[in-house]
């Protein structure tokens, strides 16, 4: 029989018995459902994270001593690290903000308009960055994660030209960026440094961290290690003292976020694997019975000449062709449910507790879909098989007798 013989074969079998073949196929597309969508979805949480982070996250390094670092220290750094491309101090503290009956807890970063790139706070949503000179002169202006924008105002547009009270003071929102890592009742806000001391009254802080940004392709283990080295040099700390000095790259956290919702997939995948298993076994004993009601048909088939090549084909058509169906089904129904979870999640606020801003866009690969096919074709050869073989058996003059 040719490819074209065994497929109309196969489909009008499969058309006179609809309700059974559906309900055989749920378990495919359930299984199949489960994988796009979940692969999908933590795709795209995975890509929303690392973008809070900042278009170079995976170049940053936070550098930490217990002795605090001063301007000089930074300058010497630079000097002694060339990779480091640009390095600077980002001076933090935090205050409460309150509006009507909400509270919310605010970290007030300093950071000046140079170093906003660093610290992935330079992709604006709207309106505009703070310029050097506002830096310099100390303007109270500042910059709102999205997410924070969305808590208090309700959108990106309408929270420029506010003001929020910061420690004893005002400042005033230019820009609204797309990072940052804002969760439900908190909001973070870039300012300038000189703003920060304004603000909060330290004329001549000294900072304990300091952001630096690598050089492309820099490899940034060997970085932290020589940035460690160069500042237990520079402030004569031991590697035995209780002083300690360490050099931490985003890079790190970033193969840990990807080594996580990697595992975070194949337990998914796992999960969903269940379906596909208990979808074959309905598929295997769906095709035994179609073995059983369709004897008398065998056995004419073969006295007409078909072989038992033909049968087992025939058989494996209809298995196939109901799997390929369900993967067909569950693509789909995947692909909608990823993107309805994607909202749930977004409008819920779940991603902002997770430490992400702005929305879930869900992940879709083409080499999962295709193996997701592969899988459905394989269920239905495997499961397939045992039934297909056994009608191919049948002994025709028995078959022929079969009332």
């Amino acid at each position: 029989m040719s490819a074209r013989d065994l497929i109309q074969e196969a489909l009008h079998s499969l058309e006179a018995n609809k309700g059974r073949s559906l309900l055989t196929i749920l378990g495919i597309v359930i299984g199949i459902a489960s994988v796009i969508a979940m692969t999908s979805l933590i795709g795209g949480i995975q890509n929303s994270l690392v973008n809070s982070l900042g278009l170079n996250a995976a170049r940053m390094v936070q550098i930490y001593s217990s002795q605090e670092l001063t301007e000089s220290d930074i300058e010497k750094i630079q000097k002694l690290v060339p990779q480091i491309e640009q390095i600077g101090i980002v001076d933090s503290a935090y205050t409460e903000y309150k509006t009507g009956d909400k509270s919310y807890t605010v970290m007030a970063q300093g950071v000046d308009s140079d170093m906003l790139d660093a610290v992935g706070a330079s992709k604006l949503v709207a309106g505009r960055t703070y310029s050097q000179a506002e830096s310099q002169s100390g303007s109270r202006v500042a910059l709102i994660s999205r997410n924070g924008a969305d808590q208090l105002y309700g959108n990106e547009q309408d929270a420029l030209g506010k003001t929020i009270k910061v420690s004893n003071g005002e400042v005033q929102i230019v820009g609204v960026i797309d990072g940052g890592s804002d969760s439900m009742g908190s909001l973070t806000l870039y300012m300038p440094r000189e703003t920060i001391s304004g603000l909060f009254g330290d004329e001549n802080p000294s900072f304990p961290s300091v952001t630096a940004l690598a050089a492309e392709g820099t490899d940034m283990d060997e970085l932290c290690k020589t940035i460690e080295s160069k500042v237990r040099a520079m402030k004569g700390i031991e590697e035995d003292e209780y002083d300690s000095v360490s050099a931490t790259s985003m890079k790190s956290a970033i193969d840990a976020l990807n080594s996580f919702m990697g595992a975070f997939s194949l337990i998914m995948g796992a999960v969903a694997s269940i379906s596909l298993l208990v979808g074959g076994i309905g598929i295997m004993n769906m095709m035994l019975t179609n073995v059983t009601e369709r004897i008398r048909e065998i056995g004419i088939r073969r006295a007409l000449g078909a072989s038992r090549r033909d049968i087992t084909a025939q058989f494996l058509a209809e298995s196939s062709t109901l799997c390929v169906t369900g993967g067909l089904l569950g693509v789909l129904i995947g692909y909608l449910l990823a993107w309805g979870l994607a909202m749930f999640a977004s409008g819920s606020g779940i991603l902002g507790e997770l430490g992400a801003s702005g929305q879930i866009t869900p992940s879709f690969s083409i080499a999962t879909v295709l193996l997701a096919f592969a899988v459905s074709v394989g269920i239905g050869v495997i499961f397939g098989f045992y039934p297909a073989r056994r009608a191919a058996k049948l002994d025709p003059v028995e078959c022929l007798r079969y009332q």
